[in-house]
């Protein structure tokens, strides 16, 4: 029996969600460096590299992005598996669903800052509801909702507004595809 090898060339898509990925990661472990004055608020850098690839690229390869971000920095940090893991992959998913239906939303009225605040939002509601439902098993843990609401709206605008300026100077795109 003579062996057979099978060979899985890499697209230029597959190529360029790599790239973003490994950026959208390397943010995330940066951020992993910073002090944080609470458990569980964090800036989100990562959400920009998200961001920009949603209304790039579309959301197809916001998610494949998004969910690499969050498997490979957990992993990179000690952390898959572990309960911070649940709570990051919890509050991707659900922002990601949020970024889905919002990016139909008129371009006119929601532009990247109020869509990286519904993120934001979205992240902190997913969070919060595997937080309730399986971590801390009361309501008190709805307590810290306005501290997480203020953090959301903070860095929500701040990713937002740096996702809007590297999409003026990333310019339109020129890929025929696009």
């Amino acid at each position: 029996m003579t062996p057979s090898t099978i060979e899985i060339l890499p697209t230029d898509d597959d190529r360029r969600i790599a790239r973003l990925a490994a950026a959208a990661i390397a943010l995330s472990v940066a951020e992993a460096a910073i002090p944080l004055p609470l458990p569980g608020v964090k800036p989100g850098l990562g959400n920009i590299v998200i961001l920009i690839v949603l209304l790039r690229w579309g959301w197809r390869d916001a998610v494949w992005v998004g969910l690499l971000r969050v498997f490979a920095s957990s992993l990179l940090l000690g952390q898959l598996f572990a309960p911070g893991f649940f709570l990051s992959l919890s509050g991707s998913v659900v922002s990601l669903a949020v970024l889905g239906l919002a990016k139909h939303l008129p371009r006119r009225w929601f532009g990247p800052v109020s869509l990286s605040v519904f993120a934001a939002f979205a992240h902190i509601g997913g969070q919060l509801a595997v937080a309730r439902l399986w971590l801390v098993p009361h309501n008190g843990v709805f307590y810290l909702v306005p501290v997480f609401a203020v953090a959301a709206t903070l860095f929500g605008l701040i990713n937002g507004l740096v996702a809007a300026k590297m999409l003026v100077r990333l310019g339109p795109l020129t890929s025929p595809d696009a």
